[in-house]
């Protein structure tokens, strides 16, 4: 129960963080300067954490999957939450299990199980009614779910890498590396480093990525990939329930935008219960 504990506590940080980054956009010098201001707070919150575990002497190992995520895949997320919001960003990236599970079963061999596969659909369909929403404010432009796939995929990608090597560190130092990596390109998208305006304002942010990103390396050292990354996907809920309680009018959250978070908490309830 332990990985299920620490995927569902790192989904809920994860899901406060993309309300935090919308609320913080608009102190932010744009997106790109928001990313490196949130992972400047980010790297300094995991770097805490890793200090009663502090041999870094494997965490290179996972360098490059720092660059993937959280360097670019939160560099597409913030744009995503900047042209659609932060519910549509949330639903959207929920459907990296898909990606997640595949790349798993393929090069991990990890075994296909049918509660498994049926949460992940369940977790896919939320997605897929996102999708095909017709009542989105005309002022959310679409292309903004396309950076939130992308991202989601960048998502998959590092989550199967980290769990290829687990072996190779402590879950805390492994973050540290990672982070690093991401607030490395995220300076170098940014040409300059974050003003200390920018850090405070998106500081809220930041605290909740670096507290969702251990508890998330933590539950990746303990449980497979294909039990942890639709847990996390159920982000979607906290992310759509918090839009709708801090931006309803500008998020023009709907039944059908609800629907699919239902789908995603739903799939999330039936992995969960299949490692019981």
């Amino acid at each position: 129960m332990t990985p299920v504990l620490l995927a569902l506590a790192s989904a809920s940080a994860f899901g406060a963080m993309t309300v935090a980054i919308r609320s913080g956009l608009g102190e932010a010098g744009g997106a790109l300067r928001a990313t490196a201001a949130t992972l400047t707070t980010a790297l300094v919150v995991v770097a805490i954490a890793s200090l009663p575990r502090h041999d870094y002497t494997g965490a290179w190992r996972f360098f490059l999957a720092g660059i993937l995520a959280p360097g670019l895949s939160q560099l597409l997320f913030t744009l995503s939450i900047r042209e659609v919001g932060a519910s549509r960003t949330s639903v959207t990236v929920g459907s990296a299990p898909l990606f997640a599970l595949a790349i798993a079963f393929t090069f991990l061999n990890e075994p296909v199980r049918a509660p498994l596969v049926l949460g992940a659909l369940a977790i896919v369909t939320g997605g897929i009614l996102l999708a095909a929403e017709r009542d989105r404010p005309e002022h959310l432009r679409a292309r903004g779910l396309l950076y939130a796939l992308g991202a989601a995929v960048l998502f998959a990608v590092r989550d199967n890498i980290v769990r290829a090597l687990h072996a190779h560190g402590s879950p805390e130092t492994v973050a540290v590396s990672t982070m690093l990596a991401g607030l490395l390109v995220a300076l170098l998208a940014s040409r300059s480093l974050p003003r200390p305006r920018e850090i405070r304002a998106m500081a809220p942010a930041g605290l909740l990525f670096g507290a969702s990103y251990v508890c998330l390396f933590e539950a990746y050292f303990r449980g497979r990939v294909s039990v942890v990354s639709p847990l996390v996907a159920t982000e979607s809920l906290w992310g759509v329930a918090l839009a709708a309680l801090f931006f309803a009018r500008t998020e023009g959250v709907g039944r059908r935008l609800l629907l699919g978070a239902s789908a995603i908490v739903a799939g999330g309830i039936l992995i969960g219960a299949s490692t019981i």
